[in-house]
């Protein structure tokens, strides 16, 4: 975590006493964000949020309240781990490999597919209030999941799914092996690594290449399906990505579905 007490040492935001941050950083700013706050610059340069989220999680709010200029200027960062700002006086490089994560409603009023509240919104709307998170976005987002309304029993009681001990043990095992195997994570591979330690079934990927010719999906989204099914086979302790793992990270895709 040295890095990531560097940025937060240049930022100003070090604890007093705090000689090395210990704990991943967790940020989540207000959509009124601007651009270079979001990804850093200004005069003198200083790190945005997703700097300082390094190695940590940058959680954004309420997505398409963002200024859509705001949100594309992550894309770079998303892509390569790293922020460079150009000046007169030289380049700077700041890190920026962060876990993105991010929230939105289903259509402005918030209830498009409630079980019991009835959706407002016409459907220009709807497709002008998605339409603020472009496509090339969201190709650097990993896995896209829509969460229905709750019932207020299902909150209370909750589902009764695995408890979070038994969680981490499967992830570190999973991180474990994908050390083993290429030395990094499964989300730092190039398509060369990919082609090397994917090991995908053939029918699955006749299945993924189906789905990339249905859906669309471009040559960057075909590349993080595969990543995801093959980080899902590492969860499970398989060597192999099978037709059913390929299938689950297609299914992780539903922003890229058309309607």
């Amino acid at each position: 975590m040295e890095l990531t007490t560097r940025v937060h040492s240049i930022a100003g935001l070090l604890p007093a006493g705090c000689g090395l941050i210990a704990r991943r950083p967790f940020r989540s700013p207000h959509h009124g964000v601007s651009g270079p706050g979001l990804v850093g610059g200004g005069s003198p340069p200083r790190p945005g949020e997703v700097s300082l989220a390094h190695h940590g999680v940058l959680f954004l709010d309420e997505l398409p309240e963002y200024p859509r200029t705001v949100l594309e200027s992550l894309r770079q960062p998303l892509e390569d781990g790293h922020l460079s700002i150009v000046r007169a006086g030289g380049r700077l490089r700041f890190p920026a490999r962060c876990c993105l994560v991010a929230a939105m409603n289903p259509c402005p009023c918030g209830f498009l597919g409630h079980p019991t509240r009835r959706c407002t919104c016409g459907s220009d709307e709807i497709h002008r209030y998605r339409a603020k998170i472009s496509g090339p976005l969201l190709d650097r987002i990993d896995i896209h999941l829509e969460v229905p309304a709750q019932r207020p029993d299902a909150l209370q009681d909750g589902d009764g799914g695995e408890p979070s001990p038994v969680l981490r043990q499967r992830v570190c095992a999973a991180r474990e092996r994908m050390q083993a195997r290429q030395g990094r994570a499964n989300a730092l591979l190039d398509p060369r690594g990919l082609r090397q330690h994917v090991h995908a079934a053939p029918e699955a990927l006749r299945l993924l290449g189906q789905a990339v010719d249905e859906l669309g999906l471009s040559a960057r989204a075909h590349d993080r399906i595969l990543k995801v099914a093959r980080t899902i086979a590492d969860l499970e302790a398989r060597d192999a990505v099978g037709l059913d793992d390929v299938s689950e990270a297609i299914g992780y895709r539903v922003l890229d579905r058309p309607g």
